[in-house]
């Protein structure tokens, strides 16, 4: 990496927060979309936005780790090594995403085939508090 002066370091921090200030109104939009408050009535499908919003954060978080953490001047050993474990999380955090979804809609079956027997999901998920004594 050539080393850069300062007006050219600064010049490439306003380029990157520029880039990064863009794709975050861009996926505020799409959230105002996607919920209706944009165009009254108008949703957006609900998978479809989240992997929108998912793959506008892994760019944001990609460009930050490349540019800012200054990750693309190191070497290709230590990028790999540090995207093994990112790709692991990023799989964790889908596979209980997915786990957690397929508990929901179990005890939602349980709870229709037996009501008395299984409490109401909360559709705010409050925390339940104990009998003050």
């Amino acid at each position: 990496m050539a080393h850069l002066t300062y007006e050219e370091s600064k010049k490439a921090v306003v380029k990157g927060l520029i880039f990064l200030g863009i794709i975050t109104i861009v996926e505020v939009a799409i959230a105002l979309l996607a919920k209706g408050h944009l165009i009254e009535g108008f949703h957006l499908n609900k998978t479809f936005y989240s992997i929108l919003m998912a793959v506008f954060s892994m760019v944001k978080a990609l460009f930050i780790l490349g540019e800012f953490m200054h990750l693309k001047y190191e070497s290709k050993g230590l990028r790999v090594g540090l995207a093994v474990p990112f790709i692991l999380l990023l799989w964790g955090v889908i596979a209980f995403s997915h786990d957690g979804n397929s508990f929901q809609e179990r005890r939602a079956r349980s709870a229709d085939q037996h009501p008395a027997e299984v409490p109401p999901v909360s559709e705010h998920h409050d925390v339940k508090h104990l009998p003050e004594h």
